[in-house]
């Protein structure tokens, strides 16, 4: 993350306090800080600035957490993960509605290589891509969302868990979960009873894999 923590933040970020804020601290300062807090033999490598200038680094992650606002930064960062066959699981959430009648949704989404994409999932779109919206809709510029980002990176925490350590010999990970803030749920998302999980069509050929600068 190439960003500095500022007062919008503060009532989402875990670990910001308002000495960061004035301070203008780097965010990967503020997290590394509450990892190494919790277990100080954490081997943790910061890097403030955006994805693309530290791509070599992701290019030997075992997985990649997006965490992005854009579904722009979402649909480069998957086609990143797959050209590398890296499992990507996508996080985010909005606030939508007006006064008086808000609703909160957001989603849990893994892209594993040789399965369903984004795209296949019905997630990303052309008009999406081309109609990109605001960052949290109708909640203003500081939405109080810790509460229904911790349910989400929990919940992509669990997907990565059950893909490195498994319960049993298949894969039953969840490749598209949804979450209802209004209601405190999350569930299996309807469009995976009408696609092929198995079988992605937008990421084939050699030319969707490898280094291109190699």
């Amino acid at each position: 993350d190439h960003d500095s923590a500022d007062d919008t933040n503060i009532n989402r970020m875990v670990g910001l306090t308002a000495n960061d804020v004035a301070a203008k601290a780097l965010k990967t300062d503020v997290i590394a800080r509450e990892i190494l807090a919790i277990n100080p033999q954490a081997n943790v490598q910061k890097l403030a600035c955006k994805w693309q200038e530290c791509e070599r680094v992701l290019r030997d992650c075992a997985a990649i957490f997006g965490c992005v606002d854009s579904f722009g930064q979402r649909e480069q960062i998957e086609r990143f993960a797959r050209r590398f066959m890296i499992p990507y699981i996508d996080v985010g959430m909005d606030v939508s509605g007006q006064e008086g009648r808000y609703f909160i949704t957001g989603q849990s989404i893994l892209s594993l290589p040789g399965y369903a994409c984004m795209r296949c999932m019905g997630f990303l779109t052309e008009e999406v891509l081309a109609g990109e919206a605001g960052k949290y809709g109708a909640a203003g510029g500081k939405p109080q969302v810790v509460w229904p980002n911790g349910v989400l990176a929990s919940t992509a925490v669990g997907q990565l868990m059950s893909l490195l350590t498994p319960w049993n010999d298949e894969l039953t990970v969840p490749l598209y979960l949804d979450y209802d803030g209004n209601r405190s749920i999350v569930t299996l998302n309807k469009r995976l009873a009408f696609i092929d999980q198995a079988k992605c069509s937008h990421f084939v050929g050699h030319d969707a894999l490898g280094d291109l600068d190699w």
